[in-house]
């Protein structure tokens, strides 16, 4: 069981360490762990925030464990040497398209979510994102208009087997959750999201135990603060799913609680190839002080487990660990409480 580690920069490696010290502590047969360098560590060591090495790591392992990349040091550079670079060139080069972000309310977590107790608690919700596509990965650039007025421009678009490849993602996940998915576009004004909706019906017919509805993004997040409860599994774009998912984790109480996964089709000897990691940032403004966080990133490790390697019983048993020490009131600053990293990591140890 090869995981590349890729703890990144700012507070990644701190949340990463406790993640693999939960995964070590399973005592898995067979499982090795190798260490590479992500975004702006990457640069500052290799010149690119993606290096080879790295690339070549990923490519030969069976899932990724990923931390976080950011730093206010290189937002200066070019576009393509940014450390965000090294996650986007990460999903296109391993053909990771699909992320599935689950945000559920731990009990008793209600209160510290910005919805009221009784709208918090009905979260259960899982929003899958297209990677590949839209204007993330578009043409791109800046301009010279009129009068020497710059213009910025971003290509977005969807081809019908773009949509088609992370359509069925969603009605699968839709089938082994609660049967109901909810299309969010924006089809009214854009014809990228009348395909996107044309193509989403189509691939509709194939799941005929699955309701599909619509909705204008516009819409979704006023309901998803209104009424959380009504939506089981959201399918939307690259765009509007990074905006959505945040969305859904202040809801939920906290970033610091939100895990993804990246999957795509490719087949290992134990599952789905998949790259992991927590939705928050690199959060310099904390790094090196050991306060932030990890459990976003431990239930990452939980969800590769489930999805990259079929041991839902041991994921099972790290989420449990999680929500019985949120439940025991172990809580980081970011929940209101005073614990740092690596406390929150032996909390759940013990748990384990």
């Amino acid at each position: 069981m090869k995981i590349a580690i890729f703890p990144g920069d700012g507070i990644g490696s701190e949340v990463t360490r406790e993640a693999v010290r939960v995964l070590e502590a399973l005592d898995l047969p067979g499982l090795t762990l190798f260490e590479g360098d992500v975004g702006a560590i990457a640069y500052h060591r290799h010149g690119h925030p993606l290096p080879p090495e790295t690339l070549a790591m990923a490519n030969a392992s069976d899932a990724v464990l990923f931390g976080a990349v950011g730093d206010p040091s290189c937002d200066n550079l070019a576009r393509h040497l940014r450390p965000e670079q090294a996650v986007l060139g990460l999903r296109s080069e391993l053909g990771l398209f699909a992320n599935l972000r689950p945000a559920t309310v731990f009990s008793g977590l209600e209160d510290m979510s910005g919805l009221r107790p009784e709208l918090a608690r009905t979260i259960d919700m899982l929003i899958v994102r297209e990677l590949n596509g839209d204007v993330y990965f578009g043409d791109k650039g800046i301009r010279e208009i009129d009068g020497g007025e710059r213009e910025g421009w971003d290509m977005m678009s969807y081809s019908e087997s773009e949509v088609r490849r992370i359509a069925h993602s969603g009605f699968q996940a839709a089938q082994k959750r609660g049967g109901k998915l909810c299309s969010v576009d924006k089809a009214n004004v854009l014809e990228t999201s009348q395909v996107w909706r044309d193509t989403v019906i189509a691939v509709a017919r194939e799941y005929p135990d699955v309701e599909l509805s619509h909705m204008y993004v516009d819409n979704a997040a006023m309901q998803m603060v209104k009424d959380p409860g009504q939506f089981d599994v959201i399918l939307t774009g690259n765009l509007f799913g990074d905006i959505l998912s945040d969305l859904a984790s202040m809801c939920v109480g906290s970033i610091g609680l939100l895990a993804s996964a990246s999957l795509g089709e490719r087949q290992t000897d134990y599952g789905t190839f998949g790259l992991y990691e927590p939705i928050h940032g690199s959060a310099p403004d904390i790094a090196g002080q050991g306060k932030a966080n990890p459990m976003a990133t431990i239930l990452s490790a939980a969800m590769m487990l489930r999805h990259s390697f079929g041991k839902a019983d041991q994921a099972e048993r790290i989420e449990a660990a999680v929500s019985n020490a949120l439940a025991d009131g172990i809580r980081g600053g970011d929940l209101g409480g005073t614990l740092g990293t690596q406390a929150i990591g032996d909390a759940v140890l013990e748990r384990l």
